[in-house]
């Protein structure tokens, strides 16, 4: 039976998955789970409304059963600040007012997990990848986070498209060369087959979140392939270069990493800490954007309790 007290609910919305939890107004967590990926980018397609509000159907009906919220506070990759579409269709599905919705970027949330306003850099390394700070004022500042097309270097689909790259560049040079690669027998292994069509039906009919998976390919081969050890390497340097820009504009901070593509392997971390400037202190954060966002909405509905 559905719980009935003051509840928030917290979203983070990637584009691999979407995490939920529900908080209660003292901050303890009630229930968590995981439904689709979505992006605030598929609302400018007809198919990606669909998909997002076939999401977020989904999401509330299994917060529903758990409780009905009071407040929300959801971060959505891809999010730019238009979101009353977004707000309308939370509030019907839950039942609740769209007032009572708060939309910002993951990132915001994600940052918020991790350190307070002013105290610190976010790398975080998820589907894409995106440093970030927010100042003592609230503004929110960035490095990165441009897009899996333009950049995004060191995400998953960063990742991803490097082994495509590098194992179809060998078998330009060298047809058959993959046959004694590892790395390239766990992405064939991932995409279906070891045909060209394979690769091409995956990288370019396949959304990004999915595609971002191929990175689990690529760090479970990197004990055996040196090419997909240095892809990992690579990885790391690209998300320090998302930390040194900030470090340039607002001075030496910690920096934390977060984001589960972070997390595919320790090179990738290792690569990270080498290559930032001698003396920066970098943690892996741990902490849960949806249980952040979760008790944000808590402290909102606590905060606004006579």
């Amino acid at each position: 039976m559905p719980i009935s007290s003051s509840i928030g609910l917290g979203i983070d919305a990637g584009g691999t998955e979407t995490r939920w939890a529900l908080a209660t107004a003292d901050g303890s967590l009630l229930a968590e789970g995981t439904v689709g990926g979505l992006s605030a980018l598929q609302m400018a397609s007809n198919d990606g409304r669909q998909a997002v509000h076939a999401t977020f159907t989904e999401l509330a009906c299994k917060v529903l059963a758990v409780a009905r919220p009071d407040k929300v506070h959801a971060g959505l990759t891809g999010f730019g600040g238009d979101g009353e579409q977004l707000q309308q269709w939370l509030a019907g599905l839950l039942g609740i007012a769209p007032g009572a919705i708060t939309l910002c970027n993951d990132i915001d949330i994600a940052y918020r997990a991790s350190f307070a306003p002013g105290e610190g850099y976010l790398v975080y390394a998820g589907t894409g990848s995106i440093g970030a700070f927010i100042d003592a004022d609230g503004a929110f500042h960035r490095a990165g986070g441009r897009g899996v097309v333009l950049d995004d270097g060191g995400g998953g689909f960063w990742i991803a498209r490097e082994a495509l790259r590098h194992i179809w560049r060998n078998e330009d040079e060298c047809p058959g060369r993959w046959e004694s690669s590892p790395m390239a027998h766990a992405v064939f292994d991932h995409v279906g087959g070891a045909d060209w069509a394979w690769s091409r039906q995956f990288i370019y009919g396949q959304d990004r979140g999915t595609v971002g998976k191929l990175a689990l390919a690529v760090a479970a081969s990197a004990e055996q392939d040196p090419a997909a050890a240095q892809i990992l390497e690579n990885a790391g340097r690209e998300l320090a270069r998302l930390a040194q820009a900030l470090i340039a504009r607002f001075g030496p901070r910690p920096v934390a990493l977060g984001g589960r593509a972070a997390a595919l392997h320790p090179a990738i971390a290792a690569s990270m800490r080498a290559s930032l400037p001698p003396g920066t202190i970098l943690t892996h954060s741990t902490t849960r954007a949806h249980h952040a966002a979760a008790r944000l909405a808590a402290i909102h509905l606590a905060a606004a309790a006579p």
